[in-house]
């Protein structure tokens, strides 16, 4: 959050001046943060996958149509293009074997999951668990479109200044640092509620408690 967020927000809103780096040293510097942190992730954690990929490409397309002078509108095209795509994704996943709520959260680090699909074996009720984690995961797929639609009004409010200008870093910041309670607050509400319900569903389909349905390490 602090790479991501806090000090591309301060650098953009407060260092973006032109006595101080000026709009086009400001917005890249700003954007070289979390850039650095995204290969950080890629390279020596060897964090692959599609979401971290997409949020790499933003800010670079961030950083081009600052560059460039894009007319501002693309910032919040930009901003909404990537959770929706990430939510098409989830939700074409839906019918398939890589669910992401099967990725996320039905797995064995979370879930003793030899036992749960014993007990669905015995009680013939593995039809209910696909039909459960199939709703949890158009769930998932609704919070990106809904983070989608919050992201472009966000940006189209408040990016409203010509690129290459301190005004248009000033207001990128400012988007930047609203983008958390505004956008990742109600997404997380979402999943949260996702989360209780698939634990909610399991445990009625199981007859298992929580501690039984969770995995080992994860037992109190």
């Amino acid at each position: 959050m602090l790479v991501n967020i806090v000090i591309p927000a301060v650098i953009l809103m407060k260092l973006s001046k032109p006595e101080y780096l000026g709009p086009v040293n400001g917005l890249l510097i700003a954007l070289a943060f979390p850039l650095v942190y995204g290969l950080y992730e890629l390279i020596v954690q060897k964090q692959k996958n599609f979401i971290s990929a997409l949020g790499f490409v933003g800010v670079l397309l961030t950083g081009l149509i600052g560059i460039f002078h894009f007319p501002p509108h693309w910032i919040a095209v930009k901003e909404a293009a990537i959770p929706f795509i990430i939510g098409v994704v989830v939700l074409i996943s839906t019918k398939t074997s890589w669910q992401l709520v099967r990725k996320m959260i039905y797995n064995p680090e979370l879930l003793d999951i030899e036992k749960i699909e014993a007990v669905l074996d015995e009680t013939n009720s593995k039809s209910e668990l696909n039909r459960m984690l199939t709703k949890a995961n158009v769930w998932f797929a609704f919070s990106f479109f809904v983070s989608s639609f919050l992201n472009y009004v966000l940006a189209k409010v408040i990016v409203v200044s010509n690129p290459g200008t301190d005004a248009f870093n000033e207001e990128l910041g400012r988007m930047t640092m609203l983008s958390f309670p505004i956008i990742a607050l109600p997404s997380t509400i979402i999943m949260m509620l996702v989360l209780w319900y698939i634990f909610a569903s399991l445990k009625k389909v199981t007859q298992l408690n929580m501690n039984e349905i969770l995995a080992d390490k994860l037992k109190s």
